[in-house]
């Protein structure tokens, strides 16, 4: 199915106010929302949201904000307890790159996280999203916030198919601009209102249009919600990936405050090869230190 013509699309200004209307009364109560919360904690949640629900954030996200309440405290650190305080959130490079933009944060903008699009973007681990997403939330600046949500959102009330493209395309990156409202501050209630509408009506297997602001105008219900027909859906597996070795093997690490040896880690997972090859991704990410006495541990430079 080809995406609707632009006749079709429904204009950006009929779209605005319902959905932050909704947003207004239906948004989640998040800490990183409220106005006590400042741009440290939106980029903190924004590192941690990547691919992990609110429910599993939230609790390591309290932990961190108390522990380290500025960027300077986490630079202060070795980056191993960063590795340590993710936990089981997943994806543990993140929590590396997290400690690297907090060293630079401290280091070149005096601990405070920089309001300028590009000074975000020029801070290490911290891509064309997140730095959107941090102008946007932390400092009220109009960007287009593309995540899986909005995208998702957009690709059917707009662009009239189920599911955006599995990368972002050019052709996106130009309707969320077109899509934007002109004024800084409800340029920024629109970013969140359309993630957060993607996240709790919109969703990717159950869209509720009954609860939708703008199902009356959405392209993708109006054409009668026709199938998918890009390339299939990647689902996501874990159970018995490197994934899941990689895991076991930085549980036992971020449990023990000593180094661990060989033979703690080779309990985890009874396969060698996929055990090996686990391990020397974790020490080539830079998440573990191997010693000269063949013991391991999480990073401290």
């Amino acid at each position: 199915m080809t995406a609707m013509t632009s006749t079709q699309t429904p204009p950006a200004s009929s779209l605005h106010t319902p959905v932050i209307g909704w947003f207004e009364q239906h948004a989640r109560d998040l800490p990183w929302r409220r106005p006590e919360a400042g741009a440290w904690s939106v980029m903190v949640s924004e590192f941690m949201l990547q691919q992990t629900p609110v429910s599993r954030v939230l609790p390591v996200y309290e932990q961190w904000i108390a522990r380290w309440p500025r960027p300077a405290d986490l630079a202060a650190e070795a980056p191993g307890e960063a590795v340590r305080a993710w936990g089981r959130l997943g994806y543990p490079r993140r929590a590396l790159r997290l400690h690297g933009a907090a060293q630079a944060i401290t280091e070149r903008h005096g601990g405070d996280v920089p309001s300028e699009h590009a000074q975000l973007l020029a801070l290490p681990g911290i891509g064309e999203y997140t730095a959107a997403a941090v102008a946007s939330f932390a400092y009220g600046q109009r960007h287009a916030v593309l995540d899986t949500n909005v995208r998702r959102v957009f690709a059917r009330a707009a662009s009239g198919v189920q599911y955006p493209p599995n990368a972002t395309t050019a052709a996106e990156r130009k309707l969320a601009r077109a899509l934007l409202p002109e004024e800084d501050e409800r340029a920024a209630r629109w970013a969140a209102a359309t993630m957060e509408l993607g996240a709790l009506v919109c969703t990717a297997r159950n869209e509720d249009c009954d609860r939708c602001p703008i199902a009356s105008q959405c392209a993708w219900r109006l054409a009668g919600k026709p199938a998918h027909q890009g390339p299939p859906r990647k689902g996501q597996t874990y159970a018995g990936t490197d994934r899941q070795v990689r895991g076991r093997l930085l549980a036992v690490l971020r449990d023990s405050v000593s180094p661990v040896a060989q033979a703690a880690l080779d309990a985890v997972w009874e396969e060698p090869v996929q055990r090996a090859r686990a391990l020397d991704g974790l020490v080539a990410d830079g998440l573990v230190e191997p010693l000269a006495d063949g013991r391991y541990r999480l990073p401290l430079t």
